[in-house]
């Protein structure tokens, strides 16, 4: 059966909706977005490895060639919620405007795994001396529980790995991680005519908040990163949730807060020093104060400049190696041993956005750039580098 053109593969893949979501009315599954790329990968003679993460969520691993060492391309294979009414037409259907490809995931990131069947495709009738293998992972947009699921099974994959993430055709080789955290204070309510009659979970929260302002501003005076935009760990207070009545005292608030650990900062000791703050808050005030992930978090990501992946991006690219503030699958890619970096077509402005869409001009420089690559990781000797 013959692969569809490549316009055609952008289509299918943009057709098959794989909304991830923490919301349960949005989230779908990815399977029909899986089965495409198997049904491809499959004629082209790699083997497929279908795994289900969770009821309705899957990997794909695809491999041609074998032994030790080779090349990981990969990317997600969902999308975040779109709002229809805002684009320009239907999100899941592929259009051609303005030298450019819109569609949902036509930048980050399903496009990406078309041009990689671009790039392999005339490379098919030469020996792959080192393996060359596809991923594509589920709920990278949520709770990243694909890219998880790697990881703690500790199979090894390559030697390398790219991740097609948007950046402008730039390699990224750091990022910071991502922490959204929940603190949830129980006081006890009563009369307010007379604060003796309970314990303010409102004004504790008040002093917590000031421990966290506190503990930001003593980690920014610490960590610095100058590759970052902005250098330093940020934490913002994000939401807050209490009380229910101006005459009664507080018995109950909740914040929720974003902490963006620069690479070097392990979110666990982060937590051990934000709860080591509060103790004495809950002392003083008399409340309990619970701490509680909202979701698991992403871990800084940092590969060295120095590494092999690192010097052959920057040769194909003519770019200088980068950092970004958005976060990735990298960390858990790394975690396998592979020299890990993030380098992909899209433009990180448009993702997430209504008309998201593909510059048409960055096609060719892509499938060029992936198709060195898979030369140079899969095609040589493995004593290469």
């Amino acid at each position: 059966m013959p692969i569809p053109s490549l316009k055609d593969r952008f289509a299918a893949l943009i057709a098959a909706p794989s909304v991830s979501c923490t919301q349960a009315h949005w989230d779908q599954t990815n399977r029909p977005v899986i089965d495409l790329l198997a049904l491809w990968l499959g004629d082209l003679g790699f083997a497929c490895d279908i795994q289900q993460v969770t009821p309705g969520k899957f990997n794909l691993l695809a491999s041609r060639g074998s032994g030790a060492g080779g090349l990981v391309l990969a990317g997600h294979s969902d999308t975040v919620p779109f709002d229809a009414e805002l684009w320009a037409a239907d999100p899941l259907r592929l259009r051609e405007a303005d030298d450019r490809w819109y569609g949902l995931g036509s930048c980050d990131m399903k496009g990406f795994f078309a041009l990689i069947i671009e790039a392999v495709l005339p490379l098919l009738d030469q020996p792959f001396r080192q393996p060359l293998l596809i991923l594509a992972t589920c709920d990278e947009e949520s709770s990243m529980s694909g890219a998880r699921a790697l990881a703690e099974a500790g199979r090894p994959l390559g030697r390398a790995a790219v991740i097609g993430e948007p950046t402008g055709l730039r390699p990224v080789r750091l990022h910071k991680g991502i922490m959204m955290e929940g603190i949830e204070i129980h006081g006890q309510s009563g009369h307010s005519s007379n604060p003796a009659y309970g314990h303010s979970a409102l004004e504790a929260m008040h002093e917590v908040m000031g421990e966290l302002i506190a503990l930001r501003r003593e980690w920014q005076g610490r960590y610095a990163n100058p590759l970052f935009d902005v250098p330093t760990p940020t934490l913002n207070l994000g939401c807050i949730h209490g009380g229910d009545n101006p005459n009664r005292i507080c018995g109950q608030c909740s914040l929720e807060y974003d902490l963006r650990p620069l690479p070097g900062m392990d979110p666990d000791q982060l937590r051990e020093a934000i709860a080591g703050r509060l103790r004495p808050v809950a002392e003083r005030h008399q409340v309990k104060i619970d701490l509680a992930p909202l979701f698991p978090s992403v871990p800084p990501f940092d590969q060295p400049a120095t590494a092999e992946l690192v010097r052959l991006a920057e040769q194909l690219t003519g770019h200088a190696a980068e950092a970004v503030a958005f976060a990735t699958e990298a960390p858990y890619l790394q975690q396998l041993g592979c020299e890990t970096l993030v380098l992909g077509p899209g433009d990180i402005a448009c993702a997430h956005q209504p008309d998201e869409y593909l510059d048409l001009d960055r096609i060719e420089p892509t499938v060029n750039l992936l198709r060195g690559m898979i030369e140079h990781y899969c095609l040589q000797p493995a004593s290469r580098g």
